[in-house]
């Protein structure tokens, strides 16, 4: 059953287009009202779907961001549950097993400890360097 690891925040380059914010949107808007014609001012019905295309590309990222969060516990569950399995890793492109012993959580993302059949352990694996699961 391969595993895969959850996208740490902040590392998908989709989130870098995110990076406005409602102050920048509030500081945009607020320009563009003080620099209108008043003789020919803004759309009301224009002006409100600004706003609300504006409301759903916050909730969007909010959206975004519980989703990263549930990826980030969903991968530490995930990991306490192989306390104790043997598992096939990806060390360096050679295939090492042994069983795991110790977890950790560095930066959000667990780390595993697996310890092999000839006692050596195998420290800051992640799950994405998990191939099997016996």
């Amino acid at each position: 059953m391969p595993i895969s690891s959850a996208t740490a925040a902040g590392f998908n380059p989709a989130s870098q287009s995110s990076n406005i914010g409602i102050q920048d949107f509030l500081k945009i808007l607020t320009t563009q009202l003080n620099n209108q014609d008043p003789l020919k001012p803004v759309d009301n019905q224009e002006f409100v779907a600004q706003i609300a295309q504006f409301a759903t590309l916050e909730q969007s990222r909010q959206l975004n961001s519980k989703i990263d969060e549930l990826l980030s516990v969903q991968s530490s569950t995930q990991s306490i549950g192989l306390l104790g399995k043997t598992v096939d890793i990806n060390q360096n492109g050679f295939i090492v097993s042994g069983k795991v012993t110790a977890l950790a959580l560095a930066s959000g993302q667990p780390m595993m400890t697996v310890t092999t059949a000839s006692g050596q352990f195998q420290s800051d694996v992640s799950l994405s360097q998990i191939i099997n699961i016996r």
